[in-house]
């Protein structure tokens, strides 16, 4: 059986980026930049205050208290296009341009203002208070690398950048199709040996988190000739995700029947709990990922593979989940030699550290600790028992 990045590592290196798109800022949340970014200004433009008083020379305050004469006015906004002199101030605000010959800005808080005259109680440094002119960025910068999904600073940074519209990895159209008798609708009517079916919801909520376009093809009965029928919905997406069925049982369909039409097999099965029974290979040449039935299983390799190869689809290149560290709160058994992946909560201790602690039961039919759990413990193959304490690696579910 593969290893978790050996399995990874195969699915992302069939696939390729799907080609961009442009959107505009206000739809480009969670897209992955297809390209540089490179400012198209410099910001900010000039030298501005970054602060409300006065605009001055800092040598003519060196010795405080200074009486000073005010000779301007310099907005945001606005300017003052004269030359600050010896002896001489202008009043600005934040955001205003400092002007010609003064060097730095004293707080209102720090003068006493009389008629055209301003008393400064304290000295402020040569560019104190004062933003230089391309102190964020400069024009022609790149202030956003190509392959970053955006996040909410980005979109700003991007508008600051005077950029109206990017360049953007198109969404892939990911098909899902679940498999099962025994399953329903929420909702529908429940008959006798049935079970309501979440994988299917919660399998297209993923894939638009991941900022895919999920394709929802229903659930497939136990038949091979609606099996089928029903596949061929896959016909112009990106990917096709089977859940279930992956298995070798009577009723487990998908390599047998879509084999029959097209299916062909790179791997299956994987040294990893829970979601051994996992499929990668193509369906009349779209990429298919055939995930367990259980809807933790599911769940838990759509992280480890889905995920990455939507990233990957969208020009994201070659990734795996975020992990960090964190310190055991209980002590966990030793491992067997399929790398095992525990439902956690986390919290911080005294010390500021995180700390994850793995609930007692973990049988992989509880969906409901999946949705409690803030984070799944790794134990690799073999690991030993680890004490409360440890330090393990963690894969935030956030």
């Amino acid at each position: 059986m593969l290893s978790v990045e050996q399995a990874r590592a195969q699915i992302l290196a069939a696939l390729a980026p799907l080609g961009t798109e442009t959107v505009g800022l206000e739809a480009a949340l969670g897209r992955i930049l297809a390209e540089d970014l490179a400012a198209r200004v410099t910001q900010p433009p000039a030298d501005l205050s970054a602060m409300d008083g006065y605009a001055v020379r800092a040598a003519d305050v060196a010795q405080v208290p200074a009486v000073l004469t005010v000779i301007g006015e310099a907005p945001a906004g606005g300017s003052y296009s004269g030359t600050v002199g010896p002896g001489q101030a202008v009043r600005i605000f934040t955001g205003g341009p400092v002007p010609a010959g003064a060097d730095a800005v004293v707080i209102q808080e720090d003068t006493d203002r009389a008629g055209d005259h301003v008393a400064v109680k304290a000295a402020p440094k040569p560019r104190e208070n004062v933003r230089d002119a391309g102190l964020d960025f400069q024009k022609g910068a790149v202030v956003l690398a190509k392959g970053r999904r955006l996040a909410a600073r980005d979109v700003a940074l991007a508008a600051a950048a005077n950029h109206p519209t990017l360049a953007v990895g198109r969404r892939p159209r990911i098909a899902i199709l679940a498999t099962g008798d025994e399953l329903v609708n929420p909702g529908d009517p429940i008959g006798p040996n049935q079970i309501v079916s979440s994988n299917g919801f919660g399998m297209s909520a993923f894939v638009r988190a991941q900022g895919g376009e999920p394709l929802d093809l229903g659930i497939a009965p136990d038949d091979a000739e609606a099996l089928k029928i029903m596949a061929q919905g896959a016909a112009g997406a990106d990917m096709l995700v089977t859940i279930g069925g992956a298995s070798v049982g009577d009723h487990d369909l998908i390599q047998k029947v879509l084999g029959e039409v097209g299916l062909k097999v790179e791997f299956w099965k994987i040294a990893m709990k829970p979601g051994k029974p996992l499929m990668f290979g193509s369906f009349n040449g779209t990429p298919m990922l055939g995930l367990p039935g259980n809807p933790v299983s599911a769940l838990v390799c759509a992280l480890l593979y889905l995920g990455p190869a939507i990233t990957k689809l969208q020009g994201g290149g070659d990734s795996a989940p975020r992990q960090i560290h964190a310190r055991l709160g209980a002590a966990v058994k030793a491992n067997n030699f399929r790398e095992d992946f525990l439902r956690a909560t986390l919290t911080v201790n005294a010390e500021g550290e995180t700390v994850a602690t793995a609930f007692p039961v973990q049988d992989s039919s509880m969906l409901g600790l999946l949705s409690r759990a803030d984070g799944l413990i790794r134990r690799p193959p073999d690991a030993p028992a680890a004490q409360a304490g440890d330090w393990v690696p963690v894969i935030p579910l956030d």
